[in-house]
This record gives C-alpha cells, structure tokens and sequence, in this order.
C-alpha cells in the first residue's frame, strides 16, 4: 500500500511554516492519542503515522529532502529518516514530548494523570559519517561494509532506579498563587528523564555506562542517490545512558569524480574524440559505459557536436522511475601539427566542393543538439 503524503497527513500546504506544520500535528496527535482513544487500534496507526510525519517535516533537512525526493528519499534500500513507523509509543513520547507541552502525553496536563508515560526515554546522539561512492556504485546502488566506533552499554554494568524522581523521569513543583496551587512538571536533573542511575560499573567505564566499542555495519545505497544527500539508519547511533533510545547513523554521501564519465542528473555525458578521417569515412569505436565498454558506430559524413544516445545506460532514478542514458558528445579532432607531405594533400583538397561547408537544416548547431536532448 502506497504510503500517504506526509502533508496530507497533517493537512498543511507544501508552503506551511515550520510553526504551522508543529501546530498542525500538535492537533493530529491529540485527536488520535492513545489516551483518548483506548483499545483504538486505527487511531493509534493515524497517530503513529502523523508523528512519522512531523518528524520528517519538522526538520528543515529531511523535509528539504523529502520535497525533493519524496517517500524514496526518506526509505530508500532500507533507509528511513527515522520516521515513527516503527516506534513504539515511548519512542514517540520521548522524541516529541515537547510537542505537548510536557513529559510525553498531553493528557497528563489536560486531565491530572500520569497515565504510567511520565518517564522519558533518553535518546543517544546521532552519528554522522562520510560515504565516498564511484560512479558505478551510485548508479546501479551497493551494500557496504564500514567500522564505526559506537558508545555502547559497557559489560557488567547494573542500573538503579533514580531515587530523585523515583524512576518516573520527572519532578513536580506545587506553587501557590493567587489563583490556587499550580503544579509544574520538568525533566529530573539527577537522572536526565530516564529514570535510572548507574549503580554498578567496572573499571575504566565513565559515569553514564557507556564505552566506545568498534562495530561493522552493512549499509544498503539505493541506486541514484547524489552528492550531498543524507541517508539515515534508525537506532545504528551512541546508545543513550540508562537504557534509552539509541543515536541515528547518519550517511553523508560523496561522489567520487570519474576519469572519463561525467553525471549530469540522471544521465551520463561522454567526451568522444575522433579524427577527421574517421568522420568524413566513418568507422566504429568502443567508449567507456558504467557497465564497461560498449561499441558505437560513428556514421560517414558525422559532424562535430553530434550527440549519440546509449538508452538505459545511466543512472537508476531514486524514486524508481527507470534509468538514465548515456549521451556521447562527439567532436571532430583538428590535427594542430602537420608535415609537408599532409599539408600537400590537404592544400590540393581545399576547393574541392565536398569540403566546403554546407550547411542543410537538419544540420543543427551543438546549441541547438543539446536544447533537443534536454527539452
């Protein structure tokens, strides 16, 4: 089933300011909270779907990459932008608990509950590193195999519960004023909002139960992905202090510049040089493709600034629209650097009426070729 576009979810415009966009899904989320609609199965999916989409959208970043590359962009060979999709609802608590004004459910405030969500889960810090892929590899996507230095639950650590919030993650502060006790709530300072402490820890283990451990990932590249672009592996980051929600790893991507081939969105563009000779007699060549090599006929008669096209041999589209192709640009080689002999034969061919330029309508200038292929 087709997922739902994330703006329609929300019912903002494509033009909503980021405040727009946090107000619409402070509505959404409240109409479907579990809370209000116990044993609601529909409503807790609309209510997991609306906070997959705010966590898209309320980013600048991710909802930037969306607009350009829609659902592909965001889940693309196993990726996600760490979409609520798959939370549970502690995940969406803690990552947007702020959304409601409080610990994680609006309703603790609205109707005096604690409704058993008040601990906060911590979440580790994200990871960010750099995937220097060729061009081959973009094009058809790849799995990889990297190390990454995680911190992680260090072995023979023990948790106790916070004896400042009693593991609910918060503290209360009753205040009178004039027009009655008011009650505030904020994350406790001792525990963070999880809820525990470390009570165990062996040697040479900080504070938070963490340490550094090196592990391998397999990371899935969907083909057609560019420079620049940012992949997410939900849960791959830092794990977080108490037992709390682990990190992202984030995946930069860089194009490696090819030798021969150049990328010029979705299609491959060749340079091919060929002598005079060649082009008045014609012959046949082989050019470098992603894929290896191919042969390509260059007619008798071809002019400079002919564009041929290699269908289906470039790059795949991200969001799963076919290939690209690979256009090769021939150019006509002038020889720079002639002897007396080579001089001799082409002075006697100069008013010859065949190499004088002429010009038909179907011969069209290289504006006019590359205007063709891109319109």
């Amino acid at each position: 089933m087709a997922k739902r576009d994330f703006y329609e979810i929300l019912g903002v415009d494509k033009s909503a300011s980021q405040d727009e966009i946090k107000k619409a899904y402070r509505k959404v989320a409240i109409k479907f909270h579990p809370d209000k609609n116990p044993d609601n199965a529909e409503a807790e999916e609309k209510f997991k779907e609306a906070a997959e989409a705010y966590e898209v959208l309320g980013n600048a970043e991710k909802r930037q990459r969306y607009d350009r590359f829609g659902h592909a962009g965001m889940n693309g060979g196993g990726f996600g932008g760490g979409g609520a999709g798959g939370m549970n609802m502690e995940d969406i608590f803690s990552q947007f608990g702020d959304i409601f004004g409080g610990g994680g459910s609006p309703f603790d405030s609205f109707f005096g509950g604690g409704g058993g969500r008040g601990r906060r889960q911590r979440k580790g810090s994200n990871l960010r590193i750099k995937l220097k892929l060729t061009l081959q590899e973009i094009a058809e996507g790849v799995e990889k195999k990297i190390k990454v230095n995680r911190l992680v639950k260090a072995d023979g650590v023990t948790f106790k519960t916070c004896t400042t919030c009693q593991g609910t993650g918060q503290v209360r502060k009753a205040v009178n004023t004039m027009l009655g006790q008011m009650v505030s709530t904020s994350t406790c300072p001792t525990c963070g909002g999880s809820g525990q402490l470390v009570d165990q820890r062996p040697p040479g283990v900080d504070s938070s139960g963490l340490q550094s451990k090196e592990e391998v990932i397999s990371i899935k590249i969907p083909g057609g992905v560019s420079d620049g672009i940012q992949l997410s592996m939900s849960g791959k980051g830092n794990e977080a202090p108490g037992g709390g929600i682990p990190g992202d790893l984030l995946i930069v991507i860089e194009e490696k510049e090819d030798d021969e081939l150049v990328r010029e969105g979705n299609n491959i563009v060749y340079d091919l040089y060929v002598s005079f000779v060649d082009a008045a007699l014609g012959t046949s060549v082989e050019v470098p493709t992603i894929g290896g090599k191919a042969r390509i006929k260059i007619d008798a008669g071809t002019q400079s600034g002919k564009i041929l096209r290699l269908r289906g041999k470039g790059i795949s589209d991200l969001n799963g629209y076919g290939k690209g192709d690979q256009l090769i640009h021939v150019n006509v080689w002038t020889p720079k650097h002639l002897s007396s002999d080579e001089k001799t034969k082409l002075e006697s061919l100069r008013d010859s009426e065949n190499f004088k330029p002429n010009p038909g309508k179907n011969d069209k200038s290289i504006f006019g070729k590359m205007r063709e292929f891109f319109e």
